[in-house]
């Protein structure tokens, strides 16, 4: 099996709690016609370089029945950055239009097969994924951006058409698994591609 959800995959149930002080499980998204799932964190160059892509990306869909859920799964022991304290003073300095959940065990880190920081699960209306893998092909600096893969795979799906392309890579730091150095990922855990 793989280490990563794969297309067609179900969208693994989560109960987490968020920065806005309420506990969030995949129930509490049902009302949204695609749901995206990213993986992220406060201190990673390649989420900090494109959060405001990721933005601008959330704020065009969102009036099309989209909702961005991120998903902070970093050990605090790695990052303490990553801690839920710091996530809740980055929602407050910088407003982001999704709801911001702390994975402390690493659980749904685990269940939905996260890589790096960040990376995108799309799912359907029936919560079955449909596009995974990289928001943009270049985060770190992403005035050098050349596609918004996100944005394409939300398009396409959103206008009927099937997505082009369903999987990448995701670019960016790996997920800091607690117990493990810093750039440590699982033996099964692999390219996307």
């Amino acid at each position: 099996m793989a280490f990563t959800l794969e297309i067609g995959d179900r969208a693994p149930d989560f109960a987490l709690p968020a920065t806005d002080g309420n506990i969030y499980t995949l129930d509490d998204f049902a009302e949204a016609k695609v749901l995206v799932v990213f993986f992220t964190c406060n201190h990673c160059p390649f989420v900090t370089g494109s959060d405001e892509i990721t933005r601008e990306t959330a704020e065009k869909f969102i009036p099309q029945g989209v909702e961005f859920v991120g998903i902070n799964s970093n050990s605090v022991n790695t990052y303490e950055e990553d801690s839920f304290k710091h996530m809740i003073l980055r929602m407050d300095e910088k407003d982001f239009p999704w709801t911001y959940l702390r994975d402390e065990t690493q659980d749904t880190a685990r269940d939905y097969g996260a890589l790096r920081t960040p990376h995108f699960f799309v799912f359907d209306k029936n919560r079955e994924l449909i596009y995974t893998g990289r928001g943009i092909d270049n985060p770190r600096e992403p005035e050098k951006m050349t596609v918004n893969d996100l944005e394409n795979a939300l398009s396409e799906h959103l206008s009927g058409q099937k997505i082009s392309t369903q999987v990448t890579n995701p670019i960016g730091c790996n997920v800091k698994w607690d117990g493990q150095e810093e750039h440590w990922m699982p033996e099964e855990a692999c390219d996307l591609v």
